[in-house]
């Protein structure tokens, strides 16, 4: 078995990679050893800022005989089939979410890393971090009581607004469901365990956007999904959940509220790492805080917790079957939506173990 530090690699160059980066540079478990992009200049540029050794195209970049972990970061429409290019190349293969496009794509995925003896891994990771790490210690240590049901809400006007080049997120692959319904989504089978079955409704509110900041402001682009999406969700361990996903609102409100048979709990946005984490109980007028404890690293601890999860021998959380249980669960609900009909799930999710209190991404534990 190798032994210490991780070597890692990041395939797409774009705007998530600045965080991706900057985290894991600051990981001594990993090292980050090369970044690749259809743009060369663009991915050379970002390795000199992070003081990365090598940049290059993505076929270079996975001939690296120290990179272990591939870090996908491309767009949705490239997601399976630069994964499977780097479990060509021996590598494990961590991805942005979401897995694939289609179920049949993540499924693949996995079948080759399991025929190879590899690992896959994918975003978010965003529930290893403090704030749903402690809300899931609350809800196993019963602050709620029993849990009944959840009301997962995330709306706002979209991200033409700010992104320079947003037409990906308008296309299949995408959307609000497929863009932002990861975290919620990933959030509350890390929870909870898997979804059983779905029911939905969706609709388009505008054919076209515009973007809105950029060299390319003004520019108006077609949309191709669903930008409001409600999902009625039951899982398998019995609590239900009502989820939105929406482009179309003026007002942003993003929030989890799971209700138990001793009270609500408040949980923080899960796409970020940190809190606010409150409850109030039944009979209460006002939410008390709850202790926030644990790490906020940021994007790339999924990557670590992989990594010394490669070493130690053991299960990392932010797994592909994880994100697999997700994109079934995304198609799903679209396939719900089209079909004005409830459908089951038949895949299932693994258990996600809490991470140990003395998780420290800052600490060299790999020698």
């Amino acid at each position: 078995m190798s032994r210490g530090p991780v070597g890692v690699a990041l395939i797409g160059a774009g705007v998530i990679s600045t965080q991706y980066l900057t985290a894991l540079s600051g990981f001594p478990d990993v090292r980050v050893l090369g970044v690749a992009d259809l743009d060369v200049a663009r991915a050379r540029a970002a390795a000199e800022t992070h003081a990365v050794p090598f940049a290059g195209d993505v076929a270079s970049v996975l001939a690296i005989p120290e990179v272990e972990i591939a870090v996908n970061l491309t767009v949705p429409a490239a997601h399976a089939e630069v994964a499977s290019a780097a479990i060509g190349a021996g590598k494990h293969v961590y991805g942005e979410k979401p897995l694939a496009l289609a179920p049949a794509d993540g499924a693949k995925i996995l079948a080759e890393a399991r025929a190879a003896g590899l690992r896959v891994g994918s975003a978010p990771d965003t529930f290893l971090g403090a704030g749903l790490q402690s809300a899931a210690r609350a809800v196993s240590a019963g602050v709620i009581g029993e849990p009944v049901s959840v009301t997962a809400v995330t709306q706002g006007p979209g991200p033409e607004s700010w992104h320079p080049s947003p037409e990906f997120l308008f296309q299949y692959g995408a959307g609000p469901l497929f863009d932002i319904g990861p975290y919620y989504l990933t959030a509350l089978v890390a929870l909870f365990g898997p979804v059983s079955r779905v029911s939905a409704t969706a609709r388009q509110a505008r054919a076209e956007r515009v973007i809105g900041s950029g060299p390319r402001a003004g520019t108006r682009f077609a949309v191709e999904v669903p930008t409001h999406v409600h999902a009625l969700l039951d899982f398998a361990s019995g609590p239900s959940a009502s989820a939105t996903f929406s482009f179309d609102s003026a007002v942003a409100r993003r929030t989890i509220e799971i209700t138990g048979t001793e009270g609500t709990l408040s949980l923080p946005d899960p796409n970020t790492f940190e809190g606010p984490l409150r409850v109030q109980a039944f009979g209460a007028q006002e939410w008390t805080d709850l202790p926030v404890t644990g790490s906020a690293a940021g994007r790339g601890m999924g990557v670590l917790d992989m990594a010394r999860a490669i070493r130690g021998g053991e299960q990392h959380r932010a797994s592909g079957e994880l994100a697999q249980h997700v994109l079934e669960l995304m198609a799903a609900v679209t396939a719900a939506a089209e079909q004005h009909a409830v459908l089951p799930l038949e895949s299932s999710a693994p258990a996600v173990p809490v991470l140990p209190d003395d998780w420290d991404p800052v600490a060299a534990t790999l020698s």
